[in-house]
C-alpha cells in the first residue's frame, strides 16, 4: 500500500516533557564510550559528580519520542527505514540535570521513486523548563520501502564538501561489543539494535550500532579535537551516516580546519577501512 504522504506530513508526533536527572547524563556519556579510561581525567567529567557536565550530542536524546516511526498508522515500512542524516545546532550549553520538553513535528517528504524510496525530513525542538531553547535536531530518515507515493522529487539537502587534502587531525575511539545494549536505554529501543533476527531481516549479519551512538562517538572526538576539550563551544554538527558500524569497532575520526570556528569532518571504521560518517560540518565558538 502506498505511503499517505498528507497523513504523515501531518503526524501528530507526541511533545514529550521529562525530567532529566544526573545519572541520565552519566548513562549517556558511558552509553558512547566515555569512561573507558577511568584514569582519563577529562573523561570522568562527564561519568561522575561533583562537577558533571553534559556532552553536547546528548541532546538527540532529550524530549525524545521513541521511535515513532515503527507505529503501523504511520504507514512506513519500519523495517527498511535507515538514519540517513543529522544536525544539532545548540544554543547554549546543556544541563546536566532538570526539565526538558521536546517538540517533533514532520518537516518535509522527498518520493524517489518506486524501488528508490523517500527522504523523510524531520525536526524535534529542545528547550528547558523555563521555556529557553536548548538545541534544535533537524534529521533525514531514508525510508527504503516507501518510494512512488507520487510526491515531489525535492528539495534535497545538499551535503557539506569535505576537502580534498589529508586531514589536520584525527583520533581513533574503540566501541564495545555490548555498546548498543547499553545506548537503547537512552529510549531508542528499535530492535534492529539488539536483536539478531530482527538485524538479519534488514540485512546485516548482527545488530549493528545505533547511528546516533556513532555520531556521540564522533561527536566525543570532535569535543577534544575541535573544542580543547571544553564541550560548552560546541555550536553546530551537521552530519551524513554512510555506513553502520558494528559494537566492538574501532571509529577514527578526521578533521579539517575551514576557518575560525568551522571544521569539517569524517569517520571511518579501522578494521574495515569504511566510511560510516561524511560530509560532517562542526561550528565552535572562540
Amino acid at each position: 500500500m502506498p505511503l499517505d504522504p498528507d497523513w504523515l506530513l501531518r503526524y501528530p508526533i507526541p511533545e514529550v516533557s521529562e525530567t532529566r536527572t544526573r545519572k541520565d547524563t552519566m548513562l549517556y556519556a558511558l552509553s558512547i564510550g566515555l569512561g573507558h579510561d577511568p584514569m582519563d581525567d577529562w573523561q570522568r567529567r562527564f561519568v561522575t559528580e561533583p562537577k558533571l557536565l553534559a556532552l553536547p550530542t546528548m541532546a538527540v536524546v532529550l524530549g525524545y519520542p521513541g521511535f515513532w516511526l515503527g507505529r503501523p498508522d504511520t504507514g512506513v515500512d519500519a523495517t527498511r527505514l535507515v538514519h540517513g542524516e543529522q544536525s544539532i545546532i545548540l544554543h547554549r550549553p546543556l544541563p546536566v540535570e532538570g526539565a526538558v520538553i521536546g517538540r517533533s513535528r514532520v518537516t518535509g517528504l522527498v518520493d524517489r521513486g518506486a524501488g528508490k524510496g523517500a527522504l523523510l525530513y524531520s525536526t524535534r525542538e529542545v528547550f528547558d523548563g523555563d521555556g529557553n531553547a536548548l538545541a534544535t535536531l533537524d534529521s533525514t530518515t531514508f525510508l527504503r520501502g516507501d518510494g512512488g507515493f507520487g510526491g515531489a522529487a525535492g528539495p534535497v539537502k545538499q551535503p557539506h564538501p569535505i576537502p580534498d587534502r589529508a586531514p589536520d587531525a584525527t583520533l581513533s575511539l574503540g566501541t564495545r561489543p555490548e555498546q548498543a545494549l547499553l545506548y537503547r536505554l537512552n529510549g531508542d529501543l528499535n530492535p534492529l539494535h539488539a536483536d539478531p533476527a530482527v538485524a538479519a531481516k534488514a540485512g546485516f549479519p548482527r545488530p549493528i550500532l545505533h547511528g546516533l551512538c556513532t555520531m556521540g562517538v564522533v561527536g566525543h572526538a570532535l569535543v577534544r579535537l575541535c573544542c580543547a576539550g571544553a564541550p560548552e563551544r560546541m555550536r553546530r554538527l551537521d552530519l551524513r551516516f554512510s555506513a553502520p558500524v558494528f559494537p566492538g569497532e574501532t571509529i577514527v575520526t578526521e578533521v579539517w580546519e575551514e576557518g575560525p570556528g568551522r571544521f569539517a569532518f569524517t569517520a571511518l571504521v579501522a578494521e574495515r577501512e569504511t566510511m560510516v560518517i561524511n560530509n560532517g560540518l562542526c561550528e565552535v565558538s572562540p
